[in-house]
């Protein structure tokens, strides 16, 4: 079963899919964000292309473990993602998973990879969502 990760911000969204033994995670893409709407189509066609049986969204937790403005979004986009999946009668779990740092962490993996600055915005959030994604997988969340 693959498992699709996703990192949401509010320009983009970075997508990482795992092999179908869940024990590796790649990029997929980064969604340039038009709204909610046609943004969550983007997500369930890549579900359906890619025979996705379980959703990860990144939950941006601040340092002191309190939520703010961007962990409501990522729990807005869960809640469209569901309802989504509902409408389709899909039955493909959605959880949310701690991001904590994963996009400095992608950030410094690029810079020390020799990633050019103009190259890494247009990377940077494919690999976050392959941070969150191989995460959830070493954690044993992918079996």
């Amino acid at each position: 079963m693959r498992t699709l990760a996703l990192d949401v911000g509010t320009r983009t969204i970075g997508v990482a899919i795992s092999d179908p033994l869940g024990i590796i995670a790649q990029p997929v893409t980064t969604i340039q964000r038009t709204g909610r709407k046609a943004d969550t189509a983007e997500v369930m066609a890549i579900v359906a292309d890619r025979e996705v049986g379980r959703i990860v969204v990144g939950l941006p937790i601040r340092q002191d473990g309190t939520e703010g403005d961007s962990a409501a979004e990522a729990r807005r986009m869960v809640a469209a993602i569901e309802a989504s999946l509902a409408e389709a009668e899909r039955e493909v779990p959605v959880l949310l998973e701690d991001e904590r740092y994963t996009t400095a962490q992608a950030e410094r993996s690029l810079i020390k990879s020799g990633v050019r600055r103009k190259k890494r915005k247009k990377v940077i959030d494919q690999v976050a969502a392959v941070l969150i994604l191989q995460g959830h997988l070493d954690s044993g969340g992918g079996r």
